[in-house]
């Protein structure tokens, strides 16, 4: 399950996919705890229980109406969220060592961290080019901070190929969340004690791989559609074009 915006001013869509068939089953206006009760309860208790595993963003809306309704569920907050919140949070150290080096009128640094260069410290340390690779290696001996968050999120990254027990990885998790909390980046500080209380759910991956990506699939697939309409005014008929492109109405599923 996830969100995707349908318009400005935070505006959103609840959207529920089915993984194992891959289509978009229920939608509705918003994203707090009781849209998704909603769902929950239209699918009926005895389904609820049915429930193996839930995929989703971390949100605590989704998380709470699903610790509700869904009792046997396996909630995992999926890795692909977890490293766009890994990036962001890089990114936000970046943002505020490029107001730094402004007041200092550091000249150099502002040009190696400028907004041109942001997506070096997002992409992963597999995919650099060896000219990448050498001039991240310049930046971190110049700037301690990005050094730093470049560490922690290198570090997090590899608990997915760690080899060993899931207590060795609950362990791992627990090592990390106190290095980045002991760390001087307010937002790795802030990203941790959010974390802290998460920590479950983000362990919860490795009993049951499973991840909400495909949503941002649908997600993309929901922007398009709105695009090509140049936006909907009936909220209602747009979530039933979603359903007819993404959903079970899909004239494509009877052929």
């Amino acid at each position: 399950m996830d969100e995707v915006s349908y318009k400005k001013y935070h505006n959103y869509l609840t959207n529920v996919i089915d993984a194992d068939i891959r289509l978009v089953i229920w939608n509705a206006k918003g994203r707090k705890a009781e849209i998704l009760d909603r769902f929950y309860k239209g699918i009926g208790k005895e389904n609820c229980s049915k429930i193996e595993t839930v995929a989703m963003d971390g949100a605590r809306t989704f998380i709470s109406s699903t610790t509700r309704h869904a009792k046997n569920a396996l909630i995992v907050y999926d890795k692909f969220h977890i490293i766009q919140k890994l990036n962001k949070t890089v990114d936000d150290v970046r943002k505020a060592e490029l107001k730094n080096a402004r007041s200092s009128n550091n000249q150099e640094l502002i040009d190696m961290i400028n907004c041109k260069r942001r997506f070096l410290l997002l992409k992963n340390k597999s995919n650099l080019t060896k000219w990448q690779s050498n001039y991240l290696d310049q930046l971190c001996e110049i700037n301690k901070p990005i050094f730093e968050a470049l560490l922690l999120k290198e570090s997090f990254s590899a608990i997915y190929s760690l080899k060993g027990t899931l207590k060795d990885k609950r362990k791992y998790l627990s090592g990390w969340m106190k290095e980045a909390a002991k760390s001087n980046l307010e937002p790795f500080i802030d990203l941790a004690r959010k974390w802290e209380t998460k920590a479950e759910y983000i362990f919860n991956w490795f009993k049951h791989e499973t991840s909400s990506a495909i949503s941002e699939g649908f997600n993309n697939k929901i922007k398009r559609l709105k695009r090509m309409a140049y936006g909907y005014r009936d909220i209602d008929y747009f979530m039933l074009k979603i359903h007819q492109h993404c959903g079970l109405l899909n004239p494509r599923l009877s052929s």
